[in-house]
């Protein structure tokens, strides 16, 4: 520990010898070191935060997807919010329009801007900061400041110009493309229906049915499967009122010569609808049937008490003229059908004709039907999207699809954000002060001098008996306290020229303020 001690009163000895030598050093370091930092532009720097909230106007799932297209709308006007267009309206917009006079000095400019403006997305990804950092340009500290700001809020002008302009002339893009394309499908729609009108009329006219001939032909046969059903239905039917007419009388047996009375007239038109109703295939079930059975009965006790009264014919039987009735319809039923299937058969006939005569008709039709079939399909999705867009365009038209809110708005800077040059300018004081005393001891270092007995004692390997104090002067006592005073008076100045240039430091703050 000692040791130590006696190396640190030698060194601060030997500096205190060449205290001359070191305050020149520092001063040498000072001048340089203050001169190289007031050369040092002030950098002023202005922020903003903007907030970009979607708003979801249209429900559903292409709302979804339209909220989607504007988030990457947004993400694209964030990345070429710097490019060399915008950044032009920053410098005609701004006071840096009265720095430029061509438009070499425009380009200058939006170089400069392109390093000082910085763009970044935070934790919400909705949320950006702008920032810009002006500096020097010969121009005072009081200008870059307002500077930054007027250059934070131009970007925040065209930040918000971008989307909502990018987002109306994209959908008026889109309406236009869909307009051009809309027109041409339903050109070609048109000349697909000539031609198919067309083709019809030359092949398919005289051909009975719709569609291609495959379809035509697929209908007769269906048809003529259903007419060949009721056909065999029908002829079972006229049959069976065949076999009850073979059986039934067409008179009732009576006295000869006798009339009906009014109670067997009655009693004969019961049994005839009787009749009518089980040659429909009506069973005893039936509730018409039992009113008819009860009917019946009442009718044939009033008829066993009716005398007969006298005539000059015979008694007609109702329910063989009932089936004579039935049997006609049944006939005509039968005609009517197998007239039908003659003309199906015979449809089907000319169709099959067509087909073996000329092959590559059907092929021809089946292929225009494709076609047709197919422009109709695009023409209307083309449709339907013109619809959506022309709706998302009135949404955003009317609407404030994109929110854009200034959270904090740009700050007007009142320090420089670099350099501090306070703490610079003592950097320096320190590093010459420094400078000085490892300049002066490192002199000391140069020299065979011996400060102490014992530096004397360890150098030589022999024996010190003693050391001689200086014995000094009253002249030399004078001389030494005027250097001293005049060593004073050089380290006061250097201090006091460190006190004046931060003085004037805050002075310039304080200005910009």
């Amino acid at each position: 520990m000692d040791a130590i001690y006696d190396e640190i009163r030698v060194a601060l000895h030997a500096v205190w010898r060449r205290r001359w030598l070191a305050l020149a050093i520092a001063w040498a370091i000072c001048l340089a070191g203050w001169l190289v930092v007031s050369q040092i532009p002030n950098q002023y720097l202005s922020s903003a935060r903007v907030s970009v909230q979607l708003r979801n106007v249209l429900p559903g799932q292409d709302n979804l997807m339209s909220q989607a297209d504007q988030q990457r709308d947004i993400d694209r006007v964030r990345q070429t919010l710097l490019s060399a267009v915008n950044l032009e309206k920053v410098v005609r917009g701004t006071s840096l329009a009265n720095t430029v006079a061509t438009d070499r000095d425009v380009a200058d400019r939006v170089a400069m801007l392109q390093k000082a403006i910085k763009i970044t997305a935070q934790a919400d990804a909705n949320i950006f900061e702008l920032s810009a950092t002006i500096a020097g340009g010969g121009a005072s500290d009081a200008a870059n400041a307002r500077l930054a700001r007027e250059v934070v809020q131009k970007l925040i002008d065209i930040f918000v110009e971008a989307n909502l302009a990018d987002t109306r002339d994209e959908n008026s893009q889109s309406l236009r493309f869909l307009d051009e394309q809309i027109a041409a499908r339903q050109r070609q729609l048109q000349e697909a229906e000539a031609k198919k009108a067309e083709f019809q009329t030359r092949y398919m006219g005289s051909l009975p049915g719709t569609g291609s001939i495959e379809d035509r032909a697929g209908a007769a046969r269906a048809q003529l499967a259903q007419v060949n059903s009721d056909l065999a239905a029908a002829q079972s039917g006229l049959a069976a009122v065949n076999g009850q007419m073979a059986g039934t009388q067409p008179s009732l047996p009576g006295t000869a010569g006798a009339a009906m009375g009014p109670a067997r007239a009655r009693l004969a038109t019961i049994q005839g609808q009787l009749a009518e109703a089980r040659g429909r295939g009506w069973t005893d079930s039936h509730p018409d049937v039992i009113a008819l059975k009860n009917q019946l009965q009442i009718a044939q006790a009033a008829a066993r008490g009716e005398p007969m009264a006298g005539g000059d014919g015979g008694t007609p039987n109702p329910l063989y003229l009932s089936l004579r009735s039935m049997q006609a319809d049944r006939a005509a039923q039968v005609a009517a059908l197998t007239q039908r299937k003659a003309q199906l058969e015979a449809d089907l006939a000319r169709l099959g004709d067509t087909m073996g005569a000329q092959p590559g008709v059907a092929a021809e039709l089946a292929s225009i039907d494709r076609d047709y079939l197919v422009l109709k399909d695009q023409y209307d999705k083309l449709l339907a999207s013109r619809e959506q867009v022309s709706i998302r365009a009135q949404a955003n038209n009317q609407t404030d699809a994109v929110k854009i809110t200034v959270i904090d708005p740009p700050t007007s800077p009142r320090t420089p954000a670099a350099p501090n040059r306070p703490l610079l300018l003592f950097g320096v004081l320190i590093a010459g002060l420094g400078g000085g005393a490892a300049g002066a001891w490192g002199l000391s270092k140069l020299q065979t001098t011996y400060p102490t007995v014992q530096r004397l004692e360890k150098a030589s390997g022999m024996p010190v008996l003693g050391g001689v104090g200086e014995v000094v002067a009253d002249a030399t006592h004078i001389a030494r306290r005027r250097q001293l005073k005049l060593f004073a008076g050089g380290a006061g100045a250097l201090m006091g020229a460190f006190v004046l240039l931060m003085g004037i430091e805050f002075l310039q703050r304080g200005l910009v303020a």
